[in-house]
């Protein structure tokens, strides 16, 4: 888990949304508080979010571009293609980040070690170091009110910048849908 950030992903019924803070530390030092830690991909077809070292999260993103645009959008073929360029390379193995990859059809975060993790209830995933308050949160707001998707990924990400230190409450979100 990286002390870094959070990032929170929820592939709902109508939207496919992620979220992330603004928060960049180095060590307990805030150096930035409004940095972008999410994006699309693949002509607006995909989202990203990363947790952990910014210039490796972008090198990361750029790779994972690439895959998907080999295998012309199939997110499940260039997410399995990624980890394994990620995992062989000795130089990419190194990077110190996550990622949370998601479109309409599927969500799955992926880490430096080969892990290719669908999420069990195949909807919502977090990372990052608010990624457990952020993803508890948002069960429970998904189980006990019916706020669209957008809201419930600001809803989650506010309770996790109030308990996160490294969390803050500047919130960016990007949606497909």
């Amino acid at each position: 888990m990286f002390d870094a950030t959070t990032i929170l992903a929820y592939k709902g019924k109508n939207k496919a949304v992620i979220g992330g803070d603004g928060q960049v530390t180095f060590g307990q030092t805030v150096l930035k508080s409004n940095a972008t830690k999410i994006r699309t991909l693949h002509n607006g077809e995909v989202l990203a979010g990363f947790a952990g070292s910014t210039a490796d999260a972008f090198n990361l993103f750029d790779i994972f571009e690439e895959h998907l645009a080999q295998r012309k959008g199939e997110l499940i073929k260039a997410v399995i293609d990624f980890s394994k360029a990620w995992r062989k390379d000795k130089v990419l193995r190194r990077l110190e980040a996550m990622m949370i990859v998601l479109n309409k059809e599927h969500i799955f975060i992926l880490t430096g070690n080969g892990d290719v993790v669908e999420p069990e209830d195949g909807e919502i995933a977090a990372i990052g170091s608010g990624g457990s308050y952020a993803i508890s949160a948002a069960r429970a707001l998904k189980k006990h009110t019916s706020l669209d998707e957008e809201t419930l990924i600001k809803e989650s990400l506010t309770i996790a910048a109030d308990l996160c230190i490294y969390t803050n409450h500047n919130i960016k979100t990007l949606s497909l849908g």
